[in-house]
């Protein structure tokens, strides 16, 4: 759907790998959407350049109505922009993108306007058409979009965060829990989990910033969190993010999915492990008008900070209060056995990996 993946690979580092528990098969990567088709050692197109130390997911791409006056704007705001607005274009024609960096850590934002293109992907992008059909795979993993991105942020950072999204790019903080506090967010404070979240999402009556294209979008705009741990709670997975990944940045992003079941199953035929939710999580749903059904994969890459998250809506636009403590209950359980295997000790809990 609209969730598109841009994947950047550092040159001389052969030895790299992906998370050691994953096991990918041959056949599991049935659709490209495109290959760069410039030479790597050339500037990277709509984003810069991905010099960090460890790998990592730091750009998340909007695509907005008007890339100069939006560059025009947040400049005259203060924002520092890496990329000024740039033109690409090929046979099928224009896009113009420009590139600001975000408070977050190594995070960046890449501001793209398509709208005089119509290309398959981007310019720069070769087809790559391999054996498949397109119709029956969306049918088997039905995801449409990028519902949230959930930034690993410093202790008392949040508020200075959200004022930076507010003032730049027009975006307004919603409650994830009726009785959230204001100023504390919502916290997760038991079994060994001590952590503070805050959402933000796009407001579409802001006058300032960046304007997204609203008309005749089916997808509604993606959600932030910001996470942090609360002080003296003992290391939780934020804090292990952190360490891991040398800076604040993406944790995890959420995909929505029109069935959950259907999309872990063939996640899970083509290699995705996920952590099991308490039995309870998934009970009890028969008397709920409207509630969310989520699950977490575990850590994609080598240093296991970033992975990613299947959420399905019926009805709830939240995220619900009993569904954040379950899922953070299983990442912290998956933290601390890393740690007790790490240290040659026995693993403190155990984790369960669900069967799709």
């Amino acid at each position: 759907g609209a969730a598109v993946f841009i994947v950047n690979e550092r040159a001389n580092e052969s030895s790299a790998s992906l998370n050691g528990e994953l096991r990918y098969s041959a056949d599991s990567h049935r659709v490209n959407a495109g290959q760069h088709n410039q030479d790597h050692h050339t500037k990277c197109l709509y984003d810069v350049s991905p010099h960090y130390s460890v790998d990592t997911v730091s750009n998340v791409c909007f695509e907005v109505e008007d890339v100069e006056r939006s560059f025009k704007a947040l400049s005259h705001l203060g924002c520092n922009f890496l990329v000024p607005p740039t033109t690409v274009q090929d046979q099928s024609g224009v896009v113009t993108y420009s590139v600001v960096k975000s408070i977050v850590g190594n995070v960046c934002h890449t501001l793209i306007d398509r709208t005089k293109y119509e290309g398959s992907f981007l310019p720069g992008f070769d087809v790559i058409e391999k054996d498949c059909n397109l119709e029956e795979e969306d049918m088997s993993c039905p995801v449409t979009h990028f519902d949230h991105i959930t930034y690993a942020c410093n202790r008392k950072t949040t508020h200075q965060i959200m004022r930076w999204y507010e003032e730049f790019f027009g975006f307004q903080r919603f409650f994830i829990d009726g009785n959230e506090d204001v100023d504390e967010g919502f916290v997760i404070d038991q079994e060994g989990i001590g952590l503070r979240l805050f959402a933000m999402e796009y407001w579409k009556c802001s006058k300032v910033g960046i304007t997204l294209p609203s008309l005749d979008k089916k997808e509604p705009d993606c959600k932030f969190v910001i996470a942090e741990s609360l002080p003296e709670q003992g290391s939780n997975q934020v804090d292990t993010f952190l360490e891991k990944h040398k800076s604040p940045g993406i944790q995890h992003i959420g995909l929505y999915t029109e069935d959950i079941v259907s999309t872990a199953h063939a996640m899970a035929e083509a290699g995705v492990q996920f952590f099991s939710p308490p039995h309870a999580y998934y009970t009890k749903l028969s008397s709920v008008s409207r509630y969310l059904l989520q699950v977490f994969t575990k850590p994609i890459l080598a240093e296991n900070t970033f992975f990613l998250e299947l959420i399905e809506r019926r009805g709830a636009k939240g995220f619900g209060e009993g569904n954040i403590k379950a899922l953070w209950r299983s990442v912290q359980a998956h933290m601390e056995n890393e740690r007790g295997d790490s240290q040659g000790e026995e693993s403190p809990k155990s984790v369960q990996t669900a069967n799709y």
